[in-house]
């Protein structure tokens, strides 16, 4: 049972939001989990319509390793990561997907144009955005906030049984001691 009980706090940790009570933050919060996730999709579109220019120009350009296919993982990161994030499903797993993503993208606009804002300023505000959501989760309006509350109910629920069958198993024992004294 305690392995169970270690699996789901993992799970309930992993998907748990950081919780502000602030109903309006929480509603600000949702609105750019979404515009920043819809907004990425076309990133992972444009990746995947010339792979190979893009692994030529950004990938070869670093000196990374098997460049066709860390372009193909750049592209379904963002196609797959994005609709995540939007929507708070696994947005922890899939904003630290999608940050790493922006970190590589950084990095070769430094190496292109050194410390030039225009250049830098969209892949580092999408870095920004996505760290925002590996360290807070999704938030209260979220597909992650509802698999914690079920989490959480069949946790209650298990302990809820389990005190029951407690109080059962003192009932029993409480007839059986009352059954012995009868019969001395």
């Amino acid at each position: 049972m305690s392995q169970l009980n270690r699996a789901m706090s993992l799970l309930k940790m992993a998907f748990r939001p950081t919780q502000s009570l602030n109903r309006g933050s929480q509603v600000v919060w949702a609105i750019l989990r979404g515009v920043v996730g819809v907004m990425m999709v076309h990133n992972g579109l444009d990746k995947l319509s010339n792979i190979e220019s893009f692994a030529e120009s950004y990938v070869a350009y670093l000196g990374l390793p098997f460049p066709i296919f860390l372009s193909y993982v750049a592209a379904f990161t963002e196609l797959i990561g994005a609709p995540l994030v939007a929507i708070g499903c696994l947005t922890r797993f899939a904003a630290f997907g999608l940050f790493s993503t922006m970190c590589v993208a950084m990095y070769h606009h430094i190496s292109v144009a050194g410390l030039s804002i225009p250049y830098l300023e969209l892949s580092a505000i999408y870095a920004a955005c996505f760290l925002f959501f590996v360290i807070n989760g999704a938030g209260l309006f979220s597909v992650d906030a509802l698999i914690t509350n079920r989490l959480d109910a069949s946790v209650l629920s298990a302990k809820a049984k389990q005190i029951m069958r407690l109080e059962t198993a003192y009932q029993s024992s409480e007839n059986i001691q009352v059954n012995e004294d009868a019969v001395v």
